[in-house]
């Protein structure tokens, strides 16, 4: 039977002595004599004592000290007991060398104490100590030591090392007890992933000045004060921050603005100063890291009269940024999603020295981070992971993170009626899916939702189809293919017809079929009466899109929008400004290096240096596909219909009979039809009916046999189609037709 014991707390006397108190027969049955080390196994962690004797002799309890213990030193409930299988013999050896970390209790301890006497200190404290590798021994409050930390013991041993007179003592480091309760508490482990280039270019930054302060002062180098993080809300800028810090052992402030601002003059200026002074003394025992998140908040564009705090803090800050010398351990860092508001006098070298870029995470990216969150959550085996990163295009890691959390919160309500917890399934995912939207996208112009459309909902127009894939849906899905044959990917596309010929539901198709975001813009959206908002608004719409690639611009009704630009015209229009926009988004001046995403930014023929295809082919993806619509071709200016502009132009033409019959199969699919209904010689029946007339005319039919029976009917019959084909005249006419005839012909577009 195993044998247990109870824990009770430790006498005064033995209180750090090292001991832990058991009875005789626990000592037998260990095969221990007084004085030799344990190792006893708590559930919060470990410690290293000497077994001793109970002074009543009474077996079934143990008394441990805690002086030497992992770090964070464990805690004990003495309402529990521990087994004796948690009790282990070690074999000592005694030490020739012991390197230690001394924690002293402020940083007035250490400048009092010299290192001479502090040597002298260490070495009264740890003799006749056992000790083991990444132990701490806590010592008595007294003493200006408040912990010593084993880093390693010569010779190494698997047992517990005795530390003795002859021991040569070494230490390390020297930090504070503030610092050391910062940096040592590894409970909170933060996982990033999806910025491991970020992360990286980060620690090399930060490990510098703190790893290699000797090499850089040998070189005569400065270390770089300050680092900028730049990237849309939600990216993870600050949980990178953290992670970092935590990787390098430094110091972490955190300094925002609410906290620096008060409500008398120059309060600001005085928290400022005072969080500065407190991370140059934390960095006298260790790296440090200043974080100021949102900066763009605290230190605006200087010269406006009526922000006068705010250009004295920047002022201020820009003193304190200053006056930090490079051989100290302190970096600051800020992070911001709008750069270009921030003042240019902090973004000079010697201030915010490097920039790093985070952008919007890729396929890829996306994968990593929703492998970490599903991790620690039970899924089903059906849950494809590949499958949510391709349909999560322009979500954050704050975008995935609400995912998976609504996505439990589902399984969750569904335990409350089942009475069983069920790991999570695609549907959770799918539904949850529904409701997170991008972070990017809530306030995105132009970002529309819509009931997805499949090729096989429209009738017809097959070569129309065929045309689309390759001009869209092709450059999106393999753009490799096209940099293998030497192709630039198109820009744009043209859709021309007649109304009601389906040019918007082949666009929502596409879009559909590619997977991609889906942005719709009006002249409702665009126009406004204030100068140059529309031409700002166009240019937002262009940049929310790069950064949820791949995308599709949509601008239906393009004639009302950017209509044509006239000689004879003096004055320049809102129309012609957009115009202007629009061509040179077109052109793809470039993107702005806030855009940037994924890798750095890939020129043509790269991709044999890129490992990952689905990487490549996003990165590479960053100019959007731009998909116009109009049935006035003729009013749209020459300079938009151009090669390198709008690439293809496709007429779509009213449907023949073969394509009028396929649509009203489509239309009449859940329609009851009558054994007299012919759908052949209706089809035949409706020249110059359009997709729109057709599928008009078959809910025309339903009302009729609704009205004519009373709303008792139960099919629709030959009748019914009939009366609705007289009540409804096509909304075609042949002399439209042969304006766009001759309009095909003077475009040079071909369509078989």
């Amino acid at each position: 039977m195993e044998t247990v014991l109870r824990l009770l707390p430790l006498n005064h006397e033995d209180q750090g002595t090292q001991r832990c108190r058991l009875g005789p027969k626990a000592m037998s049955d260990l095969g221990v004599k007084v004085g030799f080390p344990l190792l006893i196994s708590l559930p919060s962690g470990s410690c290293l004592c000497t077994a001793w004797p109970r002074r009543d002799l009474s077996d079934g309890f143990l008394q441990a000290d805690l002086m030497c213990a992992t770090s964070p030193k464990p805690v004990i409930d003495y309402k529990n007991s521990v087994s004796l299988n948690r009790l282990k013999r070690l074999n000592s050896v005694k030490l020739k060398k012991v390197n230690v970390k001394i924690v002293l209790k402020n940083v007035e301890e250490k400048i009092k104490v010299s290192g001479t006497v502090l040597l002298e200190v260490v070495r009264d404290l740890l003799r006749n100590v056992y000790v083991m590798p990444k132990y701490v021994i806590t010592l008595p409050e007294d003493s200006p030591v408040v912990n010593v930390e084993i880093l390693d013991i010569d010779p190494v041993s698997e047992g517990a090392g005795l530390v003795t007179a002859k021991t040569s003592v070494h230490i390390k480091e020297t930090t504070t007890l503030e610092w050391y309760q910062k940096t040592a508490d590894n409970t909170s482990q933060f996982q990033v992933a999806g910025m491991d280039e970020a992360c990286t270019a980060l620690k090399e930054i930060l490990s510098l000045p703190f790893v290699y302060p000797q090499t850089i002062s040998k070189l005569g180098l400065a270390c770089p004060k300050g680092l900028l993080l730049v990237g849309p809300p939600g990216v993870g800028k600050t949980l990178l921050v953290k992670a970092v810090a935590r990787q390098v052992g430094a110091y972490l402030i955190s300094l925002n603005g609410p906290v620096i601002h008060g409500s008398r003059p120059g309060e600001a200026e005085e928290n400022l100063r005072t969080i500065f002074d407190n991370a140059r003394n934390v960095s006298r025992c260790g790296p440090c890291i200043l974080f100021i998140d949102e900066v763009d908040s605290l230190c605006p564009k200087r010269g406006h009269s009526n922000n006068a705090p705010e250009n004295r803090i920047v002022a201020q800050l820009l003193t304190l940024m200053d006056g930090i010398h490079s051989d100290n351990k302190m970096v600051i860092v800020a992070a911001t999603n709008q750069p270009d508001v921030i003042d240019p006098a902090l973004r000079r070298p010697g201030r915010f020295d490097r920039e790093i870029i985070i952008g919007t995470p890729t396929k890829s990216q996306r994968k990593a981070i929703l492998e970490v969150l599903t991790s620690n959550i039970p899924i089903h085996s059906d849950v494809d992971i590949d499958a949510l990163a391709d349909m999560t295009v322009g979500y954050v890691g704050a975008d995935l993170t609400a995912l998976c959390r609504d996505s439990a919160m589902q399984v969750v309500l569904q335990a409350q009626q089942d009475c069983q917890v069920n790991p999570i399934r695609r549907e959770h995912f799918y539904e949850a899916f529904k409701k997170i939207r991008p972070t990017s996208a809530r306030s995105a112009v132009g970002q529309v939702e819509f009931k997805p459309v499949y090729w096989e909902q429209i009738g017809g127009l097959e070569d129309i189809k065929l045309v689309l894939k390759q001009s869209i849906e092709w450059p999106m899905k393999y753009p490799d293919a096209f940099m293998r044959m030497g192709l630039t990917l198109p820009k744009g596309v043209l859709l021309y017809g007649p109304p009601g010929c389906a040019k918007t539901t082949l666009v929502k198709a596409v879009a559909t079929s590619c997977h991609c975001s889906f942005f719709s813009i009006s002249g409702a959206d665009l126009f406004s009466p204030y100068v140059g908002d529309s031409e700002k608004t166009l240019a937002q719409l262009f940049r929310q899109a790069r950064a949820s690639t791949p995308a599709i611009v949509f601008l239906d009704e393009i004639d009302a929008i950017v209509g044509c630009r006239s000689e004879s015209r003096t004055s320049s229009g809102v129309q012609e400004r957009i115009l202007s926009v629009l061509l040179n988004e077109l052109d793809g001046v470039g993107l702005k290096v806030t855009e940037r995403r994924g890798r750095q930014l890939l020129m043509e023929g790269d991709h044999e240096h890129c490992p990952n295809d689905e990487e490549f082919k996003e990165v590479l993806n960053k100019s959007v596909m731009v998909v116009a619509a109009t049935n006035r071709p003729d009013v749209l200016d020459d300079a938009l219909l151009r090669p390198g502009r709008l690439d293809k132009l496709l007429y779509i033409p009213p449907p023949d009979e073969k394509a009028r019959l396929s649509i009203l199969k489509i239309c009449t699919r859940s329609m009851p039809l009558a054994t007299d209904v012919s759908l052949e010689s209706l089809a035949a029946s409706t020249h110059l009916y359009s997709g729109a007339d057709l599928q008009n005319l078959c809910k025309e039919a339903a009302l009729v046999a609704l009205h004519a029976s009373g709303l008792q009917a139960t099919c629709l019959n030959k009748e019914h189609f009939q009366q609705a084909l007289s009540s409804h005249a096509p909304s075609l006419n042949a002399r439209e037709l042969l304006a766009f005839q001759k309009l095909r012909g003077h475009t040079g577009i071909l369509y078989k």
